[in-house]
């Protein structure tokens, strides 16, 4: 199992800690008190190796399929008014990334990055309707070569409070390439055009470069 590198520091601390921690309890209380440290300390750093894991995924690349730019739970599809870039009626489709998801984000088309905008704010739960404005959160705009469009945001939740984002604007983006990481349990956003026919239904489980949202008609 491969480990994505915005894990390693976290992993070390986390390894040094443990070890202090399981070294006092063994030399002031004992053989006990160590085993069950050992017992809550081993299931733990398991669950954070696994967090931080990163897939082996082939990725089918298609001009007009926006696939899934992580792994998670469908949690809303509506029509909505995008305000930050797009300026216009969309389509948003959201994805509930728990913590026992794969916590990478990739490129949903391929493109350009025409917009990439870092926001500050609070952290309330992702599954929350205004985590999609309020909450810490990085807005990334990829542009197709025929002219098609679409925003897609990062946003961290009530236990994710770094997002990390790879995206520059003016950059070339490969459909299925990673563009960030979002540290434990987040959610993100997808603003598509109205014409785009949707394949996902509220409560699908969806898995990021190999599941399609939708599919948006060339121009």
């Amino acid at each position: 199992m491969r480990i994505h590198k915005e894990g390693f520091r976290i992993l070390l601390i986390a390894l040094v800690l443990f070890g202090a921690t399981c070294t006092l309890l063994w030399y002031f209380i004992g053989n006990v008190a160590l085993f069950i440290a050992l017992l809550l300390i081993i299931p733990l750093y398991i669950f954070m190796l696994r967090f931080f894991r990163v897939p082996k995924r082939r990725v089918n690349a298609y001009i007009e399929r926006v696939l899934s730019p992580c792994d998670g739970t469908i949690v809303v599809i509506e029509e909505v008014d995008e305000p930050e870039y797009i300026r216009e009626r969309c389509i948003q489709v959201s994805i509930f990334m728990s913590v026992w998801n794969v916590h990478i984000n990739w490129y949903p088309i391929m493109g350009k990055v025409v917009y990439q905008k870092y926001h500050p704010g609070k952290f309330l739960v992702a599954w929350e309707p205004k985590s999609s404005t309020l909450n810490e959160r990085t807005s990334i705009a990829v542009k197709r070569p025929d002219g098609v469009q679409i925003l897609f945001r990062q946003i961290a939740g009530y236990l994710a409070r770094r997002v990390v984002c790879y995206a520059k604007k003016g950059a070339n983006a490969q459909q299925g390439q990673e563009m960030g990481f979002i540290k434990f349990g987040s959610r993100v956003d997808l603003f598509l055009p109205l014409n785009s026919t949707i394949k996902v239904s509220i409560g699908e489980k969806v898995k990021g470069t190999q599941s399609t949202i939708a599919v948006i008609p060339q121009k």
